[in-house]
């Protein structure tokens, strides 16, 4: 419902009068989280830009593209964002001239891999705190809701990255350094908006209560609430904290087999891979070579490719609409089922390409085929592997296990990016048949190992890993009943405990 300016204390503090601070954090973490889907986007047509090519001294076909390709909250998140403007102001500079590109004899191309890498642990990091901050800040019944809009605008970030790319390719030419240099330094306006505005937003009270920072607990929940509301939730989240602050955890409990937290962090690791083994990473990297293969020629496929994110942002909204209706795990079991059979379908589409058979027969439901999939992947996958790892963890673990997830997405994605210029190279359209397979698994493990974390609180997800402990399985069917096969219904009584949300709707 709509959040009218307050003027209750706490909540007139907002930098722009017009929002809440709900409004503000919302618009903080949806716009952080764009750098992620504008840093995926970025490299999509600059990977065929001739003077980039040129000047990396590199072949359009050369694995090093995929290699190029793949890579306290508020302070971590200002960390990250810095992290992320150094590496972005590396590849910018890399094999710069004012007489055009040069290759630096050979150090152009270390230039640019040292700001990927320097770029992509900022962006990580980012990917790592946001959610984590996000989810803290919401009620049980919409984590859901609030990351998955958050990761719609990394969908407008991708669009974005990808518009600035077409329009600066068609209007300097593929021959032109600034065609792939603009689309780079872009992302700066991004980040020096970011930064100025973080002072402005709340720290987490959860992280100073965990931190035993009371006093600066309570001025946080005062910036959000009345005096009386903040005393109240302060207490709420003392008693939480206190039920958990007996068990310290480690990387060593999360890692290692036997590790009071080894559980949820395979369910984090097998997300992010399954993630990864849907094949999505690689269509948003290189839209236009699959559009291609359904044997559109280059033009066309790029303007496809711009047409397909245009669908990708907005089918986005019925992914907030679902997330908390359905649960986590039944939009990714069936996510991955109908990406399995897309891609069956893409593999017969490629094979007819390159027949006699009449162009717009293969075209047209080919592309029909490939917009289906992105959406299903964007509604199933997208939010969710990112949404669990901050809901089953307890208080003390919930950042680790994050940063583990984001070291496994950026280890998943790494290998797939960098294995499909490879597999288009030598495989052509039966890559798609790989990852029809690859879907295949993914939902299955998920079907049997993921427990549904959407509906309930924080101590109640990690019900399910006390329970599986005990019992001796893993299986979600044979753990407490089946229970968390699926969605609880609502419960009686009011929020308590971490089931309260920090940022609430008023009336």
């Amino acid at each position: 419902m709509p959040n009218p300016t307050s003027s209750r204390t706490g909540e007139g503090s907002s930098v722009f009068p017009i929002f809440t601070k709900k409004n503000e954090v919302v618009l903080f973490s949806s716009t952080a989280i764009a750098l992620y889907g504008y840093d995926q986007g970025m490299m999509s047509l600059i990977n065929t830009n001739y003077s980039y090519l040129k000047t990396m001294q590199i072949k359009e076909e050369s694995p090093i593209v995929g290699i190029i390709v793949s890579r306290g909250r508020k302070p971590s998140i200002f960390t990250c964002l810095a992290t992320t403007a150094f590496g972005n102001i590396l590849m910018f500079i890399s094999g710069f001239s004012l007489n055009g590109s040069s290759s630096w004899n050979g150090g152009a191309i270390a230039c640019m891999l040292a700001g990927r890498v320097v770029m992509g642990l900022g962006v990580g990091g980012i990917d790592a705190v946001i959610p984590v901050y996000s989810s803290e800040l919401s009620s049980d019944g919409a984590r859901g809701r609030a990351l998955a809009q958050e990761f719609q605008m990394n969908i407008f970030g991708l669009l974005m990255a990808y518009g600035i790319n077409m329009a600066v390719t068609y209007g300097l030419g593929k021959d032109n350094q600034w065609a792939w240099r603009v689309p780079i330094v872009a992302m700066q306006i991004f980040l020096i908006l970011l930064m100025s505005f973080i002072s402005c937003l709340p720290e987490s009270p959860r992280w100073f209560v965990s931190k035993e920072r009371g006093d600066d607990a309570k001025k946080a929940l005062q910036s959000i609430y009345s005096k009386e509301d903040a005393k109240s939730k302060l207490e709420e989240l003392q008693e939480a904290h206190d039920n958990e602050s007996d068990e310290k955890v480690g990387y060593k409990d999360m890692l290692l087999p036997g590790g009071s937290q080894f559980h949820p962090s395979m369910v984090t690791v097998m997300g992010q891979v399954n993630q990864a083994l849907t094949g999505y990473g690689a269509v948003s990297v290189y839209g236009p070579q699959i559009f291609e293969i359904l044997g559109f020629e280059t033009t066309k496929a790029e303007f496809l490719t711009l047409g397909n994110y245009v669908s990708y942002f907005l089918m986005m909204t019925f992914a907030w609409l679902t997330i908390d209706v359905y649960g986590r795990r039944k939009l990714m079991v069936w996510g991955s089922v109908g990406l399995s059979v897309l891609f069956l379908i893409l593999t017969v589409f490629g094979e007819l390409a390159e027949t006699s058979i009449p162009d717009l027969a293969v075209e047209i439901p080919g592309s029909i085929t490939l917009f289906v999939a992105t959406a299903i992947f964007g509604i199933g996958w997208l939010t969710t592997v990112w949404l669990i790892p901050t809901e089953i963890y307890p208080s003390t673990a919930r950042a680790q296990g994050s940063a583990i997830s984001v070291i496994i997405w950026g280890l998943a994605n790494f290998a797939i990016t960098l294995l499909t210029p490879i597999g288009f190279n030598n495989l052509k359209y039966w890559l798609f048949l790989v990852f029809a397979a690859t879907n295949t698994f993914a939902g299955w493990w998920t079907w049997r190992y993921t427990p549904e974390s959407g509906g309930r609180s924080f101590e109640e997800n990690q019900e399910f890993f006390d329970c599986a402990r005990k019992e001796g399985s893993w299986v979600v069917g044979k753990v407490d009943g089946g229970r968390f096969q699926g969605m609880e219904g609502k419960k009686e009584g009011g929020d308590e405990g971490e089931r309260a949300p920090l940022l609430r709707s008023r009336r």
